[in-house]
């Protein structure tokens, strides 16, 4: 049987890696919502920043890049960005911005690296339950610069 908890390295919006435990069966974000801790509003927005990290290519790679391979005694360089993923950056960007240093920490481990409420407080040294309530404060952030609606 399967592991449902992974660790995993990624890295943050700095671009520093940083371990995190991921649930491989569920979203903190869809967990939290469907138990009635986040408004929909949180939701979505959670879910768009989500979204935007893995468009702009932010998330780990698991899978086999298939772009061209490198030429014979050539550097080895990033292919250039698609419209879509600088678009998504961009966006990335300015939510994180949105939330704010000190809320930006646990909503990029609860939305987009999947790390449970619980180990992003363990992680960043917070006490018990004062997660929530810090990214519940950070989501209503990045909701009104998504302009979600709610």
């Amino acid at each position: 049987m399967a592991a449902l908890h992974v660790e995993q390295t990624i890295e943050d919006p700095a671009g520093r890696p940083q371990r995190v435990m991921v649930h491989l069966g569920e979203s903190p974000l869809g967990w939290l919502h469907a138990r009635g801790h986040l408004k929909e509003r949180h939701y979505l927005a959670g879910d768009m920043l989500r979204a935007d990290w893995e468009k702009a290519g932010l998330g780990p790679r698991v899978t086999m890049r298939w772009d061209a391979a490198p030429r014979a005694g050539g550097r080895r360089e990033r292919p250039d960005p698609s419209l879509a993923q600088l678009s998504a950056r961009e966006r990335f960007d300015g939510a994180i911005r949105a939330a704010g240093p000190g809320l930006s920490d646990i909503l990029w481990r609860v939305a987009c690296a999947g790390e449970g409420i619980t180990a992003a407080e363990r992680a960043l040294g917070w006490p018990s339950r004062a997660g929530k309530l810090v990214l519940t404060l950070a989501l209503d952030r990045v909701a009104d610069w998504y302009r979600v609606s709610g």
